[in-house]
């Protein structure tokens, strides 16, 4: 696992009432099976474009994995930046691993992880190889952002900081079409949770996922679970 700062949310230690939590809460697709013999050696790139087997991510450990939608995209960002703030004593506490896996060249993920203060392990799947095997759909389909509990930015804003990053750069930083979802998966070739985004703004809510990985809750600005005493 990759090393988090020590600048961590201190524990908390209360849980609120989670039943308007609940009314957005998305579950498990009981249609929706992950064929591991497609997919177990579809591989990813790391930082330094070493590949990484998908079936090996998981292989020892209970995992958190995410796939994101473009690294330009808003909603990805301050859903990935409240992802980093899981303090990593709950991970630990759980013996849970945290990656994230996106569809941009491998080149950039070091500067997505600074510019979202991530500091666990993120990987790329630029040719979307792993996305499509796993059926995860390409549709541009938008979604309401006030439904969303982890987008922190005005939508209009976001949209223009990204288009700004793209003038600037001359390329895009993943499909932009490109949807992604979420699964807690291992030790081994075991699905605990599994969802496919429908659109943008349909990401898992965070706690959604740390509750089906058995990791303590963290309080979000949006998704207040926790309270401090």
């Amino acid at each position: 696992m990759a090393s988090k700062d020590d600048d961590l949310l201190e524990p908390e230690e209360e849980l609120v009432d989670e039943v308007d939590d609940m009314r957005m809460s998305r579950t498990e697709e009981p249609d929706y099976s992950i064929k591991f013999d497609k997919v177990r050696d579809k591989v990813v790139f790391d930082p330094m474009g070493n590949e990484i087997k998908f079936g090996d991510i998981f292989k020892k450990q209970k995992t958190i994995v995410i796939f994101v939608r473009h690294f330009l995209d808003f909603i990805t960002k301050d859903y990935v930046e409240d992802l980093g703030s899981i303090p990593l004593e709950y991970l630990q506490a759980a013996d849970v691993r945290l990656v994230v896996i996106g569809p941009a060249p491998f080149k950039f993920i070091n500067d997505f992880k600074k510019s979202t203060n991530f500091n666990y392990t993120l990987y790329c799947d630029p040719e979307r190889e792993l996305y499509k095997a796993l059926n995860m759909n390409s549709v541009s389909e938008y979604g309401d952002v006030r439904h969303a509990k982890h987008v922190k930015q005005n939508a209009i804003m976001g949209i223009m900081r990204g288009m700004w990053k793209i003038m600037k750069s001359q390329e895009w930083e993943g499909d932009n079409k490109q949807n992604g979802g979420s699964f807690v998966l291992g030790p081994g070739e075991v699905v605990h949770f599994s969802h496919l985004d429908k659109n943008q703004v349909d990401q898992v809510p965070i706690n959604e996922i740390l509750k089906k990985a058995d990791v303590q809750l963290v309080s979000f600005p949006k998704d207040p679970r926790v309270q401090n005493i």
